[in-house]
């Protein structure tokens, strides 16, 4: 078995065991861009993460394993819909939302250049128009009115909410992929924002040996 197809058939079964399913240009897209990171990241220093294995899992499969929570927990009945990945690296998990949900508009957010100027790079290889990178301090864009605002260990709750709270719409919701529970972090929010947990989700993530959850936030007296 040649490596791509290695790597074809574990993304299938993580697919499956997060009750997703991917057709063939899902998954055709995934491969590639876990090509497209190893080779950029060969030169441009993308991720601490080297290894291709690690890469599949520790970024592509935890990317994917929030897809379930998000069409469950938001957005079933809405179309258009506006993501932003505030702090999103080499697109994680923005461009995993890009390509698992077709239907949304995906903004990827980061302050160092080299990583926005990949994320463009993988849209035209991947051809993927609902997918757009911003080299900018989120604080510093104009509202998106986003459905959801997502962060992988970008920051404490504080200063997520802080930076990037003005981005979500009056119906949205922030989403903090965390490893274990934070708890001072959410002690902190309570006692110096408005934002508070409107629950905590336990996250599997396939072939990962490591706590993960997600910690859903709403903005007191916002539905």
């Amino acid at each position: 078995m040649t490596a791509t197809n290695h790597f074809a058939s574990r993304l299938r079964a993580a697919a499956t065991d997060l009750g997703l399913e991917l057709n063939a240009g899902q998954e055709q897209a995934l491969l590639t861009y876990l090509e497209q990171l190893q080779r950029w990241n060969r030169s441009y220093n993308l991720t601490a993460v080297r290894d291709p294995e690690q890469m599949l899992v520790q970024h592509v499969f935890d990317s994917l394993s929030i897809i379930p929570s998000i069409n469950k927990e938001l957005y079933k009945n809405t179309v258009n819909k506006v993501m932003v990945d505030v702090g999103s690296g080499a697109g994680l998990p923005g461009v995993v939302l890009a390509i698992m949900c077709p239907d949304a508009t995906v903004h990827c957010v980061d302050t160092v250049e080299k990583k926005a100027t990949f994320i463009r790079y993988v849209a035209g290889v991947l051809r993927l128009s609902n997918l757009q990178a911003h080299h900018a301090r989120v604080e510093k864009l104009p509202p998106f009115e986003a459905d959801l605002v997502v962060s992988r260990a970008f920051s404490s709750l504080v200063d997520f909410v802080t930076l990037a709270g003005r981005h979500v719409s009056a119906q949205g919701r922030m989403l903090a992929m965390k490893g274990r529970e934070p708890t001072e972090e959410i002690e902190e929010l309570s006692s110096k924002t408005s934002w508070r947990v409107a629950h905590i989700e336990p996250l599997q993530v396939p072939d990962l040996d490591a706590q993960r959850c997600l910690v859903w936030l709403t903005e007191q007296g916002i539905a």
